[in-house]
């Protein structure tokens, strides 16, 4: 990539986005119980979205981890979001994807304190992305679904993020999102930003 390109003045707020799951209601109620409703804990950036009093054990092949927290509301699909650390520890592979691509991607064990549930799929790498709405679009000049790269300008340990995805929604708050991996690789910390790289 050629770091002369100009960067947009326009900073982007960055937070990584830790291993968690999204459960519909019926995987919800077999592993907290029939008709069960996520308690909150805490509202997350994204408007309407929360994170869970609730956690789950993901248990894979060859390891296990306890305790991923659950984010709210339920959703119409199961999906959970590891990275690739994670998957390492479970002894899977799962391709990186947006939010709600989970066709032909691979299921994992989770265990809730009422019972187990063997998922057929729904394991996914969170493919690195930017939240944003249509106000901000046009500020940056981006459309949905393009791909563009972000620095993340730190004197210790600056770095270039490629393929990053613009998600746009009228709900959204404008804050891109990587991984553990991803942001333990670029220092990433409390009020980081990057700037979108431009042609």
């Amino acid at each position: 990539m050629n770091l002369d390109r100009q960067l947009n003045p326009l900073p982007v707020p960055v937070a990584i986005s830790a291993r968690h799951v999204h459960l519909t209601p019926a995987t919800l109620s077999l592993l907290f119980g029939p008709n069960y409703e996520l308690k909150k804990f805490h509202d997350l950036s994204q408007p309407g979205q929360f994170a869970a009093e609730e956690c789950v054990d993901l248990i894979g092949p060859h390891g296990s981890l306890e305790k991923v927290r659950i984010l709210g509301p339920v959703r119409s699909y199961d999906q959970i979001e590891v990275s690739m650390s994670d998957q390492r520890v479970l002894g899977i592979h799962a391709p990186v994807r947006l939010s709600g691509q989970v066709a032909n991607t691979p299921g994992i064990t989770m265990r809730g304190p009422k019972g187990c549930v063997d998922l057929a799929g729904g394991v996914i790498l969170a493919h690195r992305h930017i939240h944003m709405s249509p106000a901000d679009a046009t500020q940056f000049g981006v459309i949905q679904n393009q791909s563009v790269d972000v620095l993340i300008k730190d004197p210790e340990r600056e770095l270039v993020f490629s393929d990053v995805i613009i998600r746009i929604d009228a709900d959204f708050k404008l804050e891109m999102h990587v991984d553990t991996d991803e942001g333990n690789a670029a220092g990433i910390e409390a009020h980081s930003v990057g700037y979108i790289v431009q042609a």
